[in-house]
Parts: structure tokens; sequence; C-alpha cells
């Protein structure tokens, strides 16, 4: 374990200072977004890094973005071994270099002092509503291929010495069905880096260039070491869990994904080779995924108060098979991956930390984001619009106490966007959102609600994707504690009947036809009192 020479005050006030920064790039993207998605929503994450490119600090943003990010900075540095200047910024979106799925656009920019040096990267993630593919959002039920799931980013460089690429944007807006907006979220995304970046030479100017390295350093071997003390206060031993996903909305499921966790004094290997192959649909997760996936549950059950950095890290190992669904190998469609494999994942992951450390861990959660989708021509303007949502669920119940309702969980950490702002942006209008009475397990404490909420259709033509999960299998109850109940989707037709939608699918609708989503609850924990 590395030390460094930085005295405890020093340390505390830069790694706030470092936290600081993310958190204040972060509102600044924030505010100066133009879709809903990141401006209401908050779909986006932000994060500083040191000059070796290891995450240094994060805003508490969105946990399988800021995991797998490390990976997108490795990617864009040696995309350009290393050779990237002032005003730079790399552009990349590809799952198999770093990435996490086609609609999370990161931005990478060197920052330097005023002689040169490099100080560290500011990077930044955010979820674009549209990137193109075969159906609006850019995530289509039932792709086999990533070529039908929008535009393919490797690392490029969106701006060149402070100067934005017009022919590369220019490529980038003719592939989206919103290029307005898409404009605005990216340009949002570059004043981040640049605020991440003003404020790290300030930073510099006061440490000086040694000291920011030093104290950078520090906060990582601090991380470390908390995390190392938490860890070896369990017990050693191999511990095993499997849960599954629903199908990969091709008639493929349901999909194992098993783990054998091992705690050997501080390190914590997750041995995850026994799960399912790759499969044709689109839950297939790059292993920048899977790895964000268990520095989530690690931190969630060994140091949740502690900062995430890269030192968090540094004594796990994963272990995957790749070509599996949670190690995808190009072409695989990887949509689904992102957003409702890396649920089960850590759903996994705690089951079989619960084995070692019951009083740290409750019953699973909803086990879904609820991917909700819907494109066409907005009549009021006669300009295409896309909408992209995840929808809460309930929490897990735990030892504790009971779970939140209609809450988002594990590793996604949005909001939901405001009824208000939702019928001023799109041609839809919000019939019901309502917590699901009942839908909570049952037990000593019982699991949160999920939530019922019904989308009626205000344009002559629509089309709405769904991806979604545990409408066959329950969020499992611990501790004798019953299942959470499973979510449903439903259609009813203008004038018509309710018909049930599978988990995955894309539809085309028509004005006043209802889309209904059913989240599903938590799971309940410990024996209900009789």
């Amino acid at each position: 374990m590395a030390t460094h020479d930085v005295d405890p005050i020093t340390l505390e006030v830069v790694r706030n200072a470092l936290v600081g920064i993310a958190e204040e790039a972060g509102a600044a993207l924030r505010r100066t977004a133009y879709s809903p998605n990141i401006k209401e929503r908050i779909d986006c994450s932000t994060a500083v890094f040191d000059a070796d490119g290891r995450m240094v600090a994060q805003a508490e943003h969105i946990p399988v973005h800021l995991g797998s990010m490390p990976l997108s900075v490795l990617a864009a540095r040696e995309g350009f071994d290393d050779r990237l200047d002032p005003g730079d910024q790399i552009l990349v979106s590809d799952p198999f270099a770093g990435g996490t799925h086609l609609p999370d656009w990161t931005l990478v920019a060197p920052v330097h002092d005023d002689d040169g040096r490099l100080l560290g990267y500011a990077a930044n993630r955010a979820h674009h509503s549209d990137v193109g593919g075969s159906a609006p959002g850019s995530m289509p039920a039932g792709a086999t291929e990533i070529f039908e799931e929008g535009l393919r980013i490797p690392p490029v460089k969106l701006y060149v010495a402070g100067e934005e690429s017009a022919d590369l944007v220019a490529m980038l807006l003719a592939n989206t069905r919103t290029p307005r907006e898409r404009r605005g979220d990216m340009r949002a995304q570059v004043g981040a880096n640049h605020l991440t970046a003003t404020r790290l030479r300030a930073l510099a100017d006061d440490l000086g260039v040694e000291g920011l390295q030093a104290a950078m350093a520090a906060t990582l071997d601090h991380a470390e070491r908390a995390v190392a003390a938490a860890v070896e206060e369990l017990p050693d031993g191999t511990y095993d869990f499997e849960d599954v996903l629903d199908g990969d909305g091709t008639g493929v499921g349901p999909i194992p994904i098993r783990v054998a966790l091992t705690i050997d004094g501080a390190e914590v290997t997750c041995d995850l080779r026994g799960s399912s192959p790759q499969v044709p649909g689109s839950v297939n997760a790059p292993f920048a995924v899977t790895l964000s996936a268990a520095v989530y549950a690690l931190r969630a059950v060994a140091a949740p108060d502690i900062p995430a950095n890269d030192g968090v890290s540094r004594n796990l190992t994963v272990l995957t098979d790749p070509g599996s669904v949670i190690d995808a190998q190009a072409p695989a469609s990887v949509a689904a991956g992102n957003v409702e494999t890396s649920q089960r994942i850590v759903d996994v992951l705690l089951g079989a930390f619960a084995k070692a450390a019951p009083d740290r861990v409750g019953a699973a959660s909803q086990g879904t984001m609820n991917n909700t989708l819907f494109g066409g021509t907005d009549p009021r303007s006669g300009e295409p619009f896309t909408y992209y949502e995840t929808l809460g669920g309930g929490i897990g119940a735990g030892p504790w106490g009971p779970g939140a309702s209609g809450t988002q969980s594990h590793m996604t950490n949005t909001k939901n966007t405001p009824v208000e702002a939702f019928e001023l942006a799109y041609p839809l209008r919000v019939i019901e959102y309502r917590l699901r009475d009942d839908s909570g397990g049952d037990g000593e404490h019982r699991g949160g609600e999920g939530l019922r909420r019904v989308l009626e259709v205000l344009t002559d033509d629509a089309v709405a994707s769904l991806l979604t999960e545990r409408r066959d299998h329950a969020p499992w109850g611990a501790a004798g504690g019953a299942d959470g109940g499973k979510g449903r989707n439903a259609l009813i037709r203008a004038g018509g009947d309710e018909e049930p939608l599978p988990a995955k699918t894309t539809v085309r609708l028509r004005r006043g036809d209802r889309l209904i989503v059913e989240t599903p609850g938590g799971g309940g924990y410990g024996a209900a009192p009789e």
C-alpha cells in the first residue's frame, strides 16, 4: 500500500475541494443542458482524474456512469498515445472502449497549468436521448447487434486546441433525430469540463503542482485504507449467489448470472465466470458496466461513507469470461446491459455479500430501471422529439427498517421528470402516477412500493420502447421476508381494452393510446409477525 506525506488537514481539505469541483461541474452541466433528461432528471455524471488517469473525485451522481468512467479516460488517453494538448476534448461512446451504451457520451479533457504541465483530467458523461439507431431513443427492444442501437463513437477529438471540430459535429448531428438538443447537451458537457479545468488550475496555484499531485495520491491511499479496514472485519470465505434476468427481448431467457465472492483478509474477488454466454438481445453488459457494479456493491457494503475514487477498487478483483453476458464482445447489442443487467449484477453481488455480512445487506430492491422511451413528431412544433426516462420502484427492506417507495435504486441515481416539465416538453400526457399499494414484500420490515404510471399519446404517430425487468422473477426477500411484487407493462389502444406488453418491446402508437408501466416492489425483510 503506497503512502504519501500529506498531513491529515491538507488531505481532508483537498479531498473535499476535489469533490466540490466535481459537484459544481455537475450543477453547471445540468443548468446549461437543453434536454429534460439532463436538466430535470440529472442523467449525467462528473468526475476529476489525476495526471495518471486515476479518478480522484466524483460527484454523487450515477454509479453505472462513474464506476466505468475510468476506462473511458483510459481509452481516450490510449487513443492518442497520451498526447493530448491544452484545449483538446475527447469524445467517446464505444461500449467496448470503456463506455456503457451508445446514448452515454463521455467527454475527457486534459487540464494543464500555464506552463503546460499536466495537472489531471476533467471528465463527464451524459445520456443523450437519441443517437440514431432503429428506434427513437436508441434503445430498441429486440436489437441483436450494436449497429441497430445508434452511432458508435471511438475516441475522437471533439475539440482541438480549444476549437470545435465542425466536421465531426456535423457528422454527429446528422445521425440523431434531435440535432438541436444534442448540440446543446454536448456543449453543456464541454462547458462543464472547462469549469473543472478552471477550478483544478486554481487549486494547483494554491498548493503547487507537486503539492496537488501528492494530495491527489493521498486521497486514493485514504480510500484504499478505509475499504481494506472494513473488508477485514468480514469473515474470510467464499460465498455463492445466483439470480436471473427475465429475458433478452428476442425470446432467450431466463438468463443466469452467478458469482463466487471470495473475501481473503482485505482482498475481495468477484468471480462471475459461471454466468450465461452473451445472448442475441441487448442485455449484454460490457466489462466496464460489470466493473462499475462490483465497485458499487463493494462500496455499499464496506464503506458507504467514503467518497468514491479509484482507491476503493485497489483490493478488488473482477473475473469474467469474455463473450459472456457480463463481458460482452463486439458486435453484441448492449443497450439494456447498462441499465438492466447492471442491476442484476448488483443483486447477485449483494446476495453474496449478505452471506458474509447479513447485518449490512437487505432484501432485493426493484432490480430494474423500467426504461421508457418515446419518439415521433410533436404536432405543436412540427419538430421531432425523443423522450427517455427511468422509473423508480420499491427499495428492499433490511435489518434497519422498511424500504423506501417509488425510488431509484442501486446503479441509477436519477430523479423523475416533473409532470409539468414533461407535458411542456413532449406531446404526452400523464394520466396516472402513484404508488402501487401492497407491491412491497411483506415481512418484519416491508419492502418499498412500486409505481404505476399511465401515459397518453397526443400525437398521430409515435414509437415507444420499453426495456424492463422483474416482470417474471420477483425481487427476493431476505431473512424470511416475502418477495416484492413483480412489475407489469400494458397498453390500452384508443377506445379499446387493456392488453399486456412484454418486458422488452417496441410498439407504434397513435393519438389516444395509453401506455401503462407498473414497477416492482422491494423485497421484505424478516418473517412477518403473526
